[in-house]
């Protein structure tokens, strides 16, 4: 869609306007208002232009941990019209590399603790600035340099692309997803219905995860409503931090996954900081199990939000209030259709298939994604008939609740059977020994493929496969119970703090196969 939309910069224009002496940024004891946020992002903005001649649509990688910075290039790239692309700070040099050399990226901000990855090499990349180095190209030094100059804010249209935003993916490469000043501007307007009503300027939002992914989203949906954004001075995620600084600076609401949240309610600081002050805690990138749902409820009282999106959605499919989470009715659930979207399970061949039947869930609405940046093999698959394509799989009840079975690649057939590892892993976690379970399947002579489920237990109890069939076999029938069971210290996670069933497959077959 080509026609003028407001571009995003013009939230942190207003955000400044109306509240120019609230806080904006704290990270540590570093504090900014939201003049001075926006006085060091115009003249970012305007480094950009004049000084390596970034022009609109011209594609800027930042390569560094949560800080001031991060947040800020994104605003003054927006300003002039330039497409923010934010790298993941675990991420390996070559993995950069790629990245620029698909983007075709002009300009690379690099953190100066990241020396490797500075040094990449990429056809079209120009020019390289750091941060935190001191005598050279730095960041702080270019804002100083140009402060007070104030760049024109560059027209954009619906589809002018505004953020790069890399797919975690379940296989090859991840994929580039263009989402777009017009579609980022509906996303905004729906999280603060949907997620967070009543957000406001004097709401505090603690950010637990990289900025450079999802919780870069929901600071910009702080700044759209004027409220201050906290990072933690330490990269490192610290539950007991945390809790700290939900009780000094009355945090009311946070984005974060699963994983953490239930590392957030289990660790004894829950107990011992006051967090009344929360209003929202927010939870994506994969289901809760519903043990944890009613724990975390236990802990922090009605205040869960989940939602339920990819990437190529931003996030905005599902939603499950405060008030719908742990309830025995609808265990499971991802919750019901966002405000503006639409959901249809279909089958292999589109034909939308009635509450009940499982099949792969599609969406469309203005909270989809423009596209894959220079892909179109993957934007064919992707799409069908209108529809984005998410490959997971689902059903729908007759009240409009969602529930997913898992991603349609997840699903093994064992003896002609298709089997979903979501349903088991639902029930595994009832045993009262299991903190943490992922179940995949994995080739069998006989039967094709069978399950294999690897548990972490509490304080490292064991737990053999007859006690967990035991467990399991009035629970569901017996050609799902998993054919083994590997009992591990820790589950290894990818770098947004998921687990990655991938990644624990390829362990399980190169250490525990028998």
């Amino acid at each position: 869609m080509q026609f003028p939309v407001t571009n995003l910069n013009n939230f942190l224009e207003l955000a400044a306007r109306h509240f120019p002496e609230r806080p904006s940024v704290i990270w540590g004891d570093r504090q900014w208002s939201w003049s001075e946020t926006k006085s060091r992002t115009d003249a970012f903005a305007q480094a950009l232009r004049t000084r390596f001649g970034v022009k609109p649509g011209d594609r800027v990688i930042v390569h560094a941990p949560n800080g001031n910075q991060l947040f800020e290039s994104m605003w003054a790239c927006w300003r002039i019209g330039a497409i923010f692309v934010p790298s993941n700070f675990r991420s390996m040099p070559k993995e950069l590399a790629w990245i620029a050399e698909s983007t075709g990226a002009k300009v690379m901000i690099c953190h100066a603790t990241a020396p490797d990855h500075a040094a990449i090499h990429a056809p079209e990349l120009e020019h390289r600035l750091t941060i935190g180095e001191e005598g050279a190209l730095d960041y702080d030094m270019l804002v100083a340099e140009h402060m007070g100059a104030t760049p024109p804010m560059a027209d954009v249209m619906y589809d002018d692309t505004a953020w790069l935003f890399y797919t975690s993916g379940t296989s090859g490469k991840p994929k580039a997803a263009e989402q777009t000043h017009g579609q980022l501007a509906f996303i905004i307007n729906n999280h603060i219905a949907d997620l967070m009503p009543g957000l406001c300027e004097t709401d505090v939002s603690l950010v637990i995860a990289p900025l450079s992914h999802g919780a870069g989203l929901h600071s910009v949906i702080q700044v759209a409503r004027g409220a201050t954004t906290l990072i933690p001075a330490n990269a490192s995620f610290n539950t007991a931090h945390a809790w700290e600084l939900i009780d000094r600076h009355k945090v009311t609401n946070m984005f974060t996954v699963p994983t953490i949240l239930k590392m957030l309610v289990e660790d004894p600081a829950v107990d011992t900081h006051d967090h009344s002050s929360l209003r929202h805690v927010i939870y994506a990138g994969a289901p809760m199990y519903h043990t944890d749902q009613v724990y975390a409820l236990e802990k922090l009282g009605p205040v869960l939000v989940q939602y339920y999106g990819l990437g190529e959605v931003t996030g905005c499919i599902t939603y499950l209030r405060p008030d719908q989470h742990g309830q025995p009715d609808r265990k499971g659930t991802c919750g019901r259709t966002r405000t503006g979207m639409q959901i249809e399970i279909q089958d292999e061949s589109g034909r939308a298939l009635p509450p009940g039947s499982t099949g792969e869930v599609c969406t469309r609405g203005l909270g989809v994604f423009k596209g894959y940046w220079n892909n179109p093999k993957a934007n064919a698959e992707s799409f069908r008939n209108g529809w984005f394509r998410t490959g997971d799989l689902g059903h729908m009840d007759e009240d409009g609740y969602f529930y997913l079975t898992g991603r349609a690649s997840e699903m093994f057939i064992s003896g002609g059977s298709n089997i979903s590892p979501r349903e088991i892993e639902e029930e595994i976690l009832c045993h009262p020994d299991v903190t943490e379970v992922c179940v995949f399947g994995v080739p069998h002579e006989k039967w094709g493929e069978v399950g294999v489920a690897v548990l972490v237990t509490r304080d490292n109890r064991p737990l053999s496969h007859a006690d967990l069939k035991a467990f399991l076999s009035a629970r569901i029938t017996g050609y799902k119970i998993p054919h083994d069971v590997a009992v591990w210290e820790t589950m290894p996670k990818s770098n947004n703090g998921k687990i990655t069933k991938r990644m624990i497959r390829d362990i399980y077959l190169e250490k525990d196969a028998g």
